[in-house]
């Protein structure tokens, strides 16, 4: 493995599951966050990622926190912003990151909906600066959003991939910077049309759920929309496009109900409700379920030998 420093600006809920992958993988890892209580919640956080996915702790030691921004990247050669999704803080953090990364370094953001040209919005050398946004939890969600800006881009691009690919994430190339690329896009026109039946009382909020982890969802990890398409058929498709789509929400902006139970401070599970009611307990359950069942499969994926579907050659995950 050829020496790659990497450096990791927050520590916070991305930036330390992302700083554990590039450690478990060899690499050198400084973690820069002006927080000194950030800094000394990483050990913990770390160790805690180590403990689920039962592998070596050892490898933190790759790991080192800074409160020196210009420490942390001056012998960087890949750095990846996870700072929080706020424009103006993350576009004075790329000013400062051209000015003490080395030139050659690839300068990265993780943000998950805010176009890579707006970030990289005073920038000098916009080539050097990619899209990367890594889902949560990184350690156990193996995709990577990696998006280009423009044509002068895609060696960046090209060499960000290549460097999550030999990590066993499974980055793929988003081409045309749009807010929320590809996969908040699909996310959240789900959420839309799922607000919307619930606010013209066609079901509960459970049902919505239910409906999605029991019909459809069970099969989206192995069949994606357009191969589904293809399977059943396109003229199939066009013909319930052609009864349906009419029907879907269209509305420009939030949905009221959305914008009524944030007013109101009903915010999900932290405060014990939001489009369902929660216990500590519930809340708590639904946390471990999912953070159990992504630990289990991301185990599998880093210990199978499978074959690809398109060569049929073996690879390892």
């Amino acid at each position: 493995m050829n020496q790659i420093n990497i450096a990791v600006i927050g520590a916070g809920l991305m930036g330390h599951g992302i700083a554990y992958m590039f450690a478990r993988a060899g690499y050198p890892v400084a973690v820069y966050d002006p927080s000194q209580e950030a800094r000394d919640k990483l050990p913990a956080r770390l160790r805690t990622i180590a403990d689920l996915l039962q592998t070596d702790p050892a490898c933190l030691d790759r790991i080192e926190a800074s409160g020196d921004l210009q420490a942390a990247v001056r012998a960087a050669d890949f750095v990846i912003e996870a700072a929080p999704e706020k424009p103006a803080l993350k576009q004075a953090i790329f000013v400062d990151l051209e000015r003490y990364a080395p030139a050659e370094a690839i300068l990265a953001t993780n943000t998950s909906v805010i176009p890579i040209r707006e970030v990289s919005r005073d920038v000098k050398r916009k080539a050097r600066v990619v899209g990367a946004h890594f889902w949560n939890p990184p350690y156990l969600v193996p995709l990577v959003e990696v998006v280009q800006m423009e044509a002068e881009n895609l060696p960046a691009v090209e060499r960000t991939i290549a460097l999550l690919s030999a990590l066993g994430w499974k980055p793929v190339h988003v081409k045309r910077d749009i807010p929320g690329f590809v996969g908040n896009r699909l996310q959240h026109a789900l959420k839309r049309e799922a607000i919307a039946l619930v606010a013209d009382g066609v079901c509960d909020a459970e049902t919505i759920d239910e409906v999605v982890k029991l019909g459809f969802g069970s099969r989206l990890a192995v069949l994606g929309p357009l191969e589904q398409s293809d399977l059943v058929g396109l003229n199939l498709t066009l013909d319930i496009h052609e009864v349906l789509i009419r029907h879907l929400d269209r509305r420009a902006g939030p949905h009221p109900l959305l914008a009524d139970l944030v007013s109101k401070g009903k915010l999900g599970m932290k405060t014990g409700q939001g489009f369902r009611r929660w216990t500590p307990e519930q809340a708590q359950a639904v946390q471990a379920r999912f953070k159990q069942f992504m630990a289990d499969a991301a185990r599998r994926a880093a210990g199978a030998t499978e074959a690809d579907p398109s060569t049929g050659e073996k690879k390892a995950r």
